[in-house]
C-alpha cells in the first residue's frame, strides 16, 4: 500500500508532521509526502497551469524525506498521479488541517480539495481537520492545537480502509474537536451561516487603492442533529462521506419537460 500525504497548510505544518509520524507506523505502507512549500489555505481545487512548478526535496527532523512544491494541494496530488515519485499512490491522505473543514467550508478547503482530486483520479482519499484547543468554529483558528489523537484516529481509520475500502468515488472527511472527543458521529454536511462584513482598512498610500476585509468573522452554526457541525458542537468526531457528483438527479426529469428546442429556435431567430 502506497500512501500520499499532503495538506494545504504547508509541508512544515505540525498537523502534517504529526500525521506523517503516525502513518509511518502502519505495517506494509510506503508513505510519500508531497505538500505545498507554504500555506495554501482556502485554495479549493485551484491548479497551476500558466507557469512551471518547482519541487524541492526536504529532509525532516527524523531523517525522512518529503517534497515541497510551489503549487497547490491539487497540484501535489497530480504530481503523485503522474509519477513524480515513481509508483502511483493507492490512497490519498490530506491533513491534518489547522482548523475545521465542516459544512459549506469543504468547497473552499484546499485540504478537502486534495482528497477530491484523489477520487477524481480514481484513488481513495481521506481528508482530516482539527479544531483548535480554544474550540473556535470559525475559519481563522488560533494557533493552539493538539494533533496527537487526531493523527492516531486517522491512522487507525486508514488501517480500517485498507481492509474495508469505501465505495468508489467516495472520500471520508474527518473533523476532530479541539478537546478530547466524547465519541464519533457519522454525519452529513451542516450549513454554515456566514456573517461576512465589509470593513475598510487603512489606505495604502503607495498604490492609492482602497483596501477592505470581508472574511474572517466567527460564523453562526446551523447545529442540526446529524450534521458535522452538530457533532463538533457536541465534542464528537465527525466522519462524513463526500463525493463530487454535483448533478441534481431529482431535477433531471423535470428539466427534460422544458422545451429547450423552442428556446434554441427562438435564439436562432
Amino acid at each position: 500500500m502506497r500512501i500520499l500525504l499532503t495538506n494545504d497548510d504547508g509541508i512544515g505544518a505540525s498537523g502534517l508532521q504529526t500525521l506523517r509520524r503516525e502513518l509511518r507506523k502502519i505495517e506494509g505502507v510506503a508513505l510519500d509526502v508531497i505538500a505545498p512549500d507554504g500555506n495554501r489555505s482556502a485554495s479549493a481545487r485551484s491548479i497551476t497551469t500558466r507557469s512551471p512548478l518547482s519541487v524541492q526535496e526536504i529532509e525532516f527532523e527524523d531523517g525522512d524525506l518529503g517534497h515541497a512544491t510551489n503549487g497547490t494541494p491539487v497540484d501535489c496530488v497530480r504530481f503523485a498521479d503522474v509519477g513524480l515519485l515513481g509508483e502511483r499512490p493507492d490512497l490519498i491522505v490530506s491533513g491534518i488541517n489547522h482548523g475545521l473543514n465542516i459544512g459549506d467550508d469543504v468547497t473552499y478547503s484546499g485540504t478537502v480539495a486534495a482528497a477530491f482530486e484523489g477520487i477524481v483520479l480514481g484513488i481513495p482519499a481521506v481528508s482530516v481537520s482539527q479544531q483548535s484547543i480554544g474550540e473556535e468554529m470559525g475559519y481563522t483558528p488560533r494557533r493552539s492545537f493538539d494533533f496527537d489523537l487526531a493523527a492516531r484516529f486517522t491512522a487507525d481509520t486508514v488501517r480500517e480502509l485498507i481492509e474495508h475500502p469505501m465505495p468508489e468515488g467516495t472520500l471520508l472527511n474527518i473533523n476532530v474537536p479541539g478537546v478530547p472527543p466524547e465519541g464519533v458521529e457519522v454525519s452529513r454536511l451542516g450549513k454554515r451561516l456566514y456573517r461576512d462584513e465589509l470593513r475598510k482598512v487603512e489606505k495604502d498610500e503607495e498604490d492609492g487603492r482602497a483596501h477592505y476585509t470581508i472574511y474572517g468573522y466567527e460564523p453562526e452554526m446551523g447545529d442540526a442533529e446529524g450534521t458535522d457541525i452538530g457533532a463538533i458542537a457536541r465534542r464528537r468526531i465527525a466522519v462524513t462521506p463526500l463525493h463530487l457528483d454535483l448533478t441534481d438527479h431529482e431535477g433531471l426529469e423535470g428539466l427534460k419537460q422544458r422545451d429547450f428546442e423552442r428556446v434554441l429556435g427562438a435564439t436562432k431567430g
